[in-house]
């Protein structure tokens, strides 16, 4: 190399600097890709994509490449620096320490630290560009490639990891709400609450929604032909459950809107009501909310009745209840006015016991328990483990809890006063 003139070389330095970085930031801006927007820019027929995304499928191939590349090209560095600092000093001693401090400082600054940050950063910009390099760059090399992967993939066997290609990532239910909530701008927030309501709705099941059995609106068809008429032009509701005498013996649901279309053509009577009535759609008792959404879009029905092991109804469920775990309440009734719920000037709540957990936190935003207890008045026994009496004061969660008047063994209403500390302890006082 005596003859290649002292420009030449630092040319050709300047030239493998240039490679060893490319090879560095590749790699890093390889692993570094977002693997569902690459396949979201694979689908959407983005080329460098498409080219990275069959890289990656699979790596070691793509390791193999960008290693190859890289140490071929740190090793001809290295040669051409000692060369070229012999040219410069001579065939001193000095020469090659410092032959060796700068292959070192270069190595370690250009050609590693700086590219693999810039990749890191920017991932998408390196990758993308680098995949019509090294896509090709493998086809020509595949056979060094191949041995040389054939040797590490033989090491790895013997350690009981096999190398194969790479499957889709999938992404498990927390990781998903982990992206949904840090998508920050990206997503609205009122967007954010009802994707990770959808996600909620595999742990919910239809109990904790439910209309209790003791509030179910229903059709008695062994009453006054004018009390059912009235029942069911003054129902707020569009679809009741019909029986006769109670509940154990339901018949069916009816349709009010038919039921009035009826009345207006004048052909309303019992027989015409009993050929309006459809049978009854069933629902067992623990189904997740998921499931049960499902199930009402395949049976293409709105209303079911939750029944026991036992086929005892316990509650009656629509599909606006499951709605509204998503996208929240949009009843046309404000809080203010809801009959179960009465706010009091002092910041407190006149709550009736029967009131689901679940309503009150949602609608409130509070943060009572629900793992054991779907409504107040169960939640209220749960912790006194005792009959409730009137004037009985206790703190739930940090929710302090006056019970004012009960029915019975039930709880009928309570006043409930959020405090500033919340407290998992649990006090009470009777008055």
């Amino acid at each position: 190399m005596t003859d290649i003139p002292v420009g030449a070389l630092i040319g050709a330095l300047v030239f493998l600097v240039f490679l060893s970085a490319f090879f560095s930031a590749a790699e890093i801006a390889m692993v570094s890709l977002n693997r569902h927007r690459l396949r979201h820019l694979t689908a959407s027929g983005h080329r460098g994509a498409r080219l990275a995304e069959r890289l990656l499928a699979r790596p070691d191939r793509l390791i193999g490449v960008i290693l190859l590349g890289s140490n071929s090209v740190n090793a001809l560095f290295s040669a051409l620096t000692t060369v070229t600092v012999i040219r410069l000093w001579g065939k001193e001693e000095s020469a090659v320490g410092i032959a060796t401090v700068i292959i070192t400082l270069v190595i370690l600054i250009l050609t590693d630290l700086a590219p693999k940050t810039l990749a890191a950063l920017h991932p998408e910009r390196i990758a993308f560009p680098s995949a019509y390099v090294l896509r090709p760059m493998l086809w020509l090399i595949y056979p060094v490639v191949w041995v040389v992967n054939g040797m590490a993939n033989g090491l790895l066997r013997l350690i009981g990891v096999r190398v194969q290609a790479r499957s889709a990532d999938q992404v498990s239910p927390e990781e998903l709400r982990a992206i949904i909530m840090e998508a920050g701008v990206l997503i609205p927030e009122s967007h954010q609450d009802m994707l990770l309501a959808i996600l909620d709705l595999e742990k919910v099941t239809v109990d904790e929604v439910m209309v209790p059995r003791g509030k179910i609106e229903g059709v008695n068809l062994d009453a006054e032909w004018d009390d059912i008429v009235t029942q069911i032009t003054g129902s707020r509701y569009t679809r009741l459950p019909v029986y006769h005498g109670s509940l154990d013996n339901v018949t069916g649901m009816i349709h009010v809107r038919r039921v009035m279309n009826l009345m207006r053509e004048g052909k309303l009577d019992r027989e015409s009501l009993g050929q309006a009535i459809v049978e009854p759609y069933f629902i067992p008792s623990g189904t997740t909310l998921n499931t049960q959404l499902l199930n009402f879009r395949q049976v293409k029905r709105r209303v079911g009745l939750v029944v026991d092991e036992y086929g005892d109804i316990r509650g009656l469920v629509a599909l606006d209840e499951i709605l509204e775990e998503i996208v929240g309440d949009f009843s046309a009734q404000a809080l203010g006015q809801m009959e179960d719920v009465q706010p009091q000037p002092d910041g407190s709540f006149l709550v009736r016991g029967t009131v689901s957990l679940r309503d009150l936190n949602r609608r409130l935003g509070w943060n009572l328990p629900t793992d054991e207890s779907r409504t107040l008045n169960g939640l209220i026994v749960e912790y006194l483990e005792d009959i409730a009496e009137p004037g009985t004061s206790l703190m739930i969660h940090g929710y302090l809890v006056e019970i004012l008047r009960t029915r019975g063994t039930a709880i009928e209403i309570a006043r409930v006063q959020p405090v500033a500390a919340p407290e998992a302890e649990t006090s009470s006082t009777p008055s």
